[in-house]
């Protein structure tokens, strides 16, 4: 009965990590389609955060009553800067990147997020690195072959694959957006680059303000909450034309939608779920998946094509996560181990130490 029950669980987190791997999947098409019909790339994220917040603020409100700390300045202080590299950044250089790329390697792109992770969280005596263990040498490796897959992916884009099929079914639609230059390769891989270093450093920058405010919907409505500030003073500057805030269609309304109720609200529970269920390494390891899935979507969806830089570039990126990861999981096990160590010592070390220091028995 217990194994039954094991193996339901299992299968539900599978199932859950499947859907979830779909929705990210999901939210590249829909976003790339949203620009390709001329949504703004500030309005959108403006309506998206805007989506979030009214699904999150009132989950956070009542949900985390009793563990939400106090505000203080420094904490709405860190939160606005949370918002800076998470929210405002991070899509804006994500829609920019999408606009000038496609959405299979912004997705190939973002697993490169692991490892400017460690490369940050090293920086700032966050990570440890000790190359002279396996688990070490892995995450630096792993960092060095994600790194490099990036550049790949940056410079070369090499000759495309699957050509006869794009030239039959999406000839027309390569010749337009070549033709408005909307695939500047290089510029979008660069800012797609920014998207990840931006993420980067919003999950470096998150682990020591959860420390101080541990109510995670709660910070996460604050983050959408000043990324819409951000957003909104940008628009003032750049959107003035009151008809791009106008949802003149029914696709543009579904995009809008989707990338706030499903891309916010079902995915960070989701997301949140599967981590409490599997842990965070293993819902990390599907990530890839997600990759496939754009690519497969993309192409049949959009008429994109792959290009032999691109999937060399993935290739090498999606390798240097599994050895980034594989890295965490065994630093993880080793120090366990030498905790378990310690402790045997020390308890060890006090039962002798009692037992020298007990009265000798006069008795015969």
């Amino acid at each position: 009965m217990g194994s039954e029950s094991m193996v339901s669980v299992k299968t539900k987190l599978l199932v859950a990590l499947l859907v979830l791997q779909l929705c990210y999947a999901g939210t590249h098409i829909v976003s790339r389609v949203a620009l390709n019909i001329g949504v703004s790339k500030v309005v959108y994220p403006v309506y998206r955060n805007l989506i979030a917040l009214l699904l999150l603020g009132p989950a956070a409100y009542f949900l985390e009553k009793k563990e939400r700390p106090p505000l203080t300045f420094s904490l709405l202080v860190q939160f606005f800067l949370l918002a800076s590299l998470g929210i405002t950044a991070n899509q804006g250089l994500y829609l920019l990147g999408l606009y000038y790329a496609s959405p299979t390697f912004a997705s190939a792109m973002q697993n490169s997020v692991p490892a400017i992770t460690f490369v940050m969280a090293s920086a700032l005596r966050l990570e440890k690195v000790n190359i002279s263990r396996r688990y070490g040498l892995a995450k630096v490796l792993g960092t060095i072959a994600s790194i490099g897959g990036a550049t790949i992916i940056t410079l070369y884009k090499g000759p495309p694959l699957l050509h006869h099929l794009n030239s039959q079914l999406g000839n027309s639609l390569e010749e337009d957006m070549n033709s408005s230059k909307m695939q500047n390769w290089t510029w979008g891989c660069i800012y797609l680059v920014g998207h990840c270093l931006s993420w980067a450093g919003w999950m470096v920058l998150q682990a020591p303000v959860l420390r101080h405010y541990p109510a995670k919907l709660s910070l996460t409505s604050f983050t959408c909450f000043f990324g819409l500030i951000q957003f909104l003073i940008i628009a003032a500057f750049v959107e003035t034309n009151p008809e791009l805030w106008k949802i003149q269609s029914g696709e543009e309304l579904f995009t809008i939608l989707y990338a706030g109720v499903v891309a916010a609200g079902i995915v960070f529970s989701l997301q949140t779920w599967c981590i409490q269920k599997g842990g965070p390494v293993f819902v990390a390891v599907f990530q890839p998946m997600q990759t496939l899935l754009v690519a497969a979507m993309a192409s049949l969806i959009l008429g994109d094509q792959l290009y032999v830089g691109g999937i060399i570039g993935a290739a090498l990126i999606m390798l240097g996560l599994y050895s980034v990861l594989w890295g965490k999981t065994e630093e993880k096990r080793a120090e366990s181990q030498d905790q378990e160590q310690t402790l045997t010592k020390h308890l060890i070390d006090t039962e002798s130490r009692d037992r020298d220091d007990a009265p000798e028995s006069d008795i015969p």
